[in-house]
């Protein structure tokens, strides 16, 4: 099985940075795209950002330009550092892992970031 641990969701103002963390464990595989996306009250879950283990990125339209996401295969960790952050980038962020070879997606439980204005 593969598990999810994200970290360093907070509260922050306008205008500032945070940096995410999450770090899989488990029968990971080697490829395998990780990523985030998030969720707030009343919408659907959005893509942030993914990269894949060969570093091909995608990112959501309501981010890009603001965040930057980067893997360490060794480790099996993926961050994503959000600059700029505005009050519509509150929600739950939950980081994800596809495994290629057999199409299984793994959710962690979320982190909360909340930007207030």
């Amino acid at each position: 099985q593969v598990q999810l641990v994200e970290s360093g969701g907070g509260l922050v103002q306008a205008g500032q940075s945070l940096n995410l963390s999450c770090a899989a464990s488990g029968s990971t595989s080697s490829a395998n795209n990780m990523g985030w996306y998030r969720q707030a009250p009343g919408k659907e879950r959005e893509l942030v950002a993914t990269i894949n283990s060969g570093y091909a990125i995608k990112y959501g339209e309501s981010v890009s330009g603001r965040v930057t996401i980067a893997r360490d295969n060794a480790k099996k960790t993926v961050n994503l550092q959000m600059n700029n952050l505005v009050p519509g980038d509150t929600g739950l962020y939950y980081c994800r892992l596809e495994i290629y070879y057999n199409s299984r997606v793994y959710w962690g439980q979320g982190t909360q970031v909340t930007v207030s204005s």
